[in-house]
């Protein structure tokens, strides 16, 4: 399965860099849009989850706040 993967970052997010990591490691292609560059970016990543820090990453329109491993693995079928 295909998934529509966002990951709302800065360049200095260290959180950011692993969450990107874990997904090239598991060959998941994604969208990588950094807000601090892109102000209506950060607004649609605040508008979506409430959270003004990074990442926030979302699959298949759902939101996931920081680079949490288990909510990767569950939303993306990962064992």
């Amino acid at each position: 399965m295909t998934h529509k993967i966002t990951v709302y970052s800065t360049p200095t997010c260290p959180y950011c860099h692993k969450a990107k990591d874990w997904l090239k490691e598991h060959n998941f292609s994604f969208d990588d849009v950094n807000v601090a560059e892109n102000q209506d970016a950060a607004r649609d990543m605040i508008e979506k989850s409430g959270q003004r820090g990074v990442p926030v990453i979302d699959i298949d329109g759902k939101i996931i706040v920081g680079f949490d491993v288990d909510k990767l693995k569950k939303l993306l079928d990962v064992k």
